[in-house]
């Protein structure tokens, strides 16, 4: 088994406790054969604060320093109204021009990162309160307040709580029903491609002198 190292930055509390969580299962389907250490995240920084000039390269250096040079970065954060497919290139751009030593993903989830959990919603039935007759939406990451839709559908007027639910959500939604999500389906590949920069380059095979030749006849 190998291990890998990776360092997150992401916005909100909840997600400073539930993405690690979510790249180790992501991680565990992708090759049960690496471990992957994921160091406390390093800030929580609106998604606002990442678009000024300077911010979100000073948290890239603080990534770095707690990862080492020898790991990857992810950059987590939720897109609310921004496009996703306009503003994460524009990011990634930055952060590979602030360490191009090393693989970097940038990933925005479409308005929220609870939209994940809505369109696993039939794997969450029962769970923190939640329905148990939950449906998932047709077309979750359209859904303007997805936290909202969660304590709509959360029973005896319970709330959802990000700091308790989030990660114990993150750990039962099905992740393959949510790569309907195109958001989620990104983060997850992005993992996939991270591991795979990572993977040690494979040392050539030695030939023996008398391998290249057939044996002697006597």
């Amino acid at each position: 088994m190998r291990t890998v190292s990776l360092a997150c930055i992401v916005e909100e509390y909840g997600e400073v406790q539930a993405l690690p969580i979510l790249i180790r299962r992501i991680v565990a389907e992708l090759d049960p054969n690496v471990r992957v250490y994921i160091p406390q995240p390093v800030a929580r920084v609106s998604r606002s604060g990442f678009v000024q000039r300077g911010e979100l390269e000073r948290e890239i250096e603080r990534a770095t320093r707690k990862n080492g040079t020898s790991g990857a970065i992810l950059v987590l954060l939720d897109a609310d109204d921004d496009c996703p497919a306009t503003l994460a290139p524009r990011l990634l751009q930055r952060a590979r021009a602030a360490r191009s030593d090393m693989p970097i993903a940038v990933v925005l989830a479409q308005r929220e990162y609870e939209a994940w959990f809505i369109a696993a919603a039939a794997s969450l039935r029962g769970l923190q309160g939640l329905s148990d007759t939950l449906t998932p939406p047709a077309n979750p990451e359209e859904i303007t307040g997805a936290k909202e839709w969660l304590r709509k559908n959360m029973l005896r007027n319970r709330k959802y709580d990000p700091p308790l639910d989030q990660s114990e959500l993150t750990r039962h939604f099905d992740l393959q029903a949510a790569r309907v999500c195109r958001s989620f389906d990104k983060l997850y590949r992005d993992v996939a491609r991270l591991l795979a920069e990572l993977e040690p380059p494979r040392p050539e095979r030695e030939t023996s002198p008398s391998a290249s030749f057939p044996p002697l006849l006597e």
